[in-house]
């Protein structure tokens, strides 16, 4: 007789507890950070399934493991539903996640020491973009490029100029902390001007790309990279979209350059967000992410509060709080107390530390994926208002922690049954 396999609950009640506790916080409170949203309950079944049971080294008719016959239609129905909703010529859906996906670019394309551009980290670029406490900034000659000092914006100009400049191997569009439209053709321009790869870093806006809420790169960059959450809503993972031409040393990065065995179960859940991500209401869900972090904008604005460009075209914005005369992370950790979820996050020319600086980094997309709206977003700004007005006040924080859960109660978190 074989042993008996005993439930989560029954063997492990400690990891048990803080599973439920878990939920039981996601549920109640609401979450402003832009890299976060909620997946439904087939993505998360998807996630926890047998697949985690499969090791899968290879590419789908070309493994070095056998009993791969479910694994590879697995993912080619992956591969196959994200080159329809972007409308791409490759897809390649291994990357353990956007950093991952991002290196697998660099190994493509650069040898050590090659010249790469990118936005800086403190202007609202990423990491893997060239910064220097990355290995990225540390294998290549890094040239980042910045934001204008008059409105905050990509400077296209200082892009050319610094391109014509040291003529890099690669240059990254793409951003984590910038609320503006990007203009691909414009980087294409450049690219081509100094003879560079383009690649589009969409992490944080590929479920925009897809619903029509934002341009599209495709067709554009050379390489697409993007995580598969976020505005996606699928699972933790990555993805690289690429032209044909780019496809054999995109996989050859990819496996064996960086990675072993894929998640076979992450790649099915990526399949389930893409049929989502297909539906028409996936398109109606992009676009009140936008209306509503225009709203949420408008609404601060008229409260007093400066935000950098002044506004938002995507899923999030920049709350510069010098005037308000309290410091990203002291607001952070008290609007966390009054059951609001967001990030400290540097300004353009901030002077203060990465530790603790200047600005607060919020956004739209899990609060939309519970179905809120404008006039929800008028009191999301009230309470901020209230919070960052005396950040000391914990009484004031219980209180509206507790008018948080109260409006939660109204909006169920999507894959979640407290």
């Amino acid at each position: 007789m074989p042993s008996r396999d005993p439930s989560l609950a029954e063997l492990d009640p400690e990891v048990t507890r803080l599973l439920r506790d878990e939920a039981v916080l996601e549920s109640k409170t609401l979450r402003l950070i832009p890299s976060e949203n909620y997946v439904s309950k087939a993505v998360l079944e998807a996630s926890g399934s047998v697949l985690t049971n499969k090791y899968s080294e290879g590419y789908a008719g070309k493994r070095y493991y056998e009993g791969q016959a479910v694994i590879d239609q697995v993912e080619e129905l992956a591969c196959a539903r994200l080159r329809e909703l972007f409308g791409a010529e490759h897809v390649n859906v291994q990357p353990y996640s956007g950093s991952p996906a991002n290196l697998a670019v660099y190994l493509a394309f650069c040898a050590p020491g090659d010249t790469i551009m990118g936005l800086g980290l403190p202007f609202g670029g990423h990491l893997t973009h060239g910064w220097n406490v990355s290995i990225t900034g540390r294998y290549f000659k890094s040239v980042p490029y910045g934001l204008s000092q008059t409105d905050h914006r990509i400077d296209l100009d200082e892009v050319r100029r610094l391109a014509r400049e040291h003529r890099p191997k690669l240059l990254w569009c793409g951003t984590s902390a910038y609320p503006r439209t990007l203009d691909f053709a414009a980087f294409r321009s450049i690219a081509d001007e100094v003879g560079a790869k383009l690649c589009a870093d969409i992490a944080h806006i590929a479920g925009l790309v897809v619903g029509g809420a934002h341009p599209t790169p495709v067709g554009i960059a050379d390489v697409i990279t993007s995580t598969t959450h976020k505005t996606l809503r699928g699972p933790r993972g990555g993805i690289i979209l690429c032209k044909k031409e780019h496809a054999k040393d995109i996989d050859r990065a990819v496996f064996p350059g960086l990675q072993g065995g894929p998640h076979n179960h992450t790649t099915a859940a990526i399949a389930v967000a893409a049929k989502e991500a297909s539906l028409p209401s996936f398109k109606t869900y992009a676009q009140n992410v936008v209306a509503n972090a225009k709203v949420l904008a408008e609404d601060l604005l008229g409260r007093g509060f400066n935000l950098v460009t002044g506004g938002t075209d995507n899923h999030l914005m920049l709350i510069d709080l010098t005037s308000r005369g309290v410091t990203g992370k002291v607001a952070a950790k008290a609007l966390d107390r009054a059951g609001i979820s967001s990030n400290y996050n540097a300004v353009p020319y901030d002077p203060r530390k990465p530790f603790d600086p200047s600005g607060l980094r919020i956004g739209t997309p899990a609060i939309t994926s519970r179905g809120m709206g404008a006039p929800e977003m008028g009191r999301l700004a009230g309470w901020i208002d209230e919070v960052v007005k005396t950040p000391g006040d914990e009484q004031l924080q219980s209180r509206i922690a507790r008018e948080v859960e109260e409006l939660c109660k109204s909006f169920p978190a999507p894959g979640i049954s407290v």
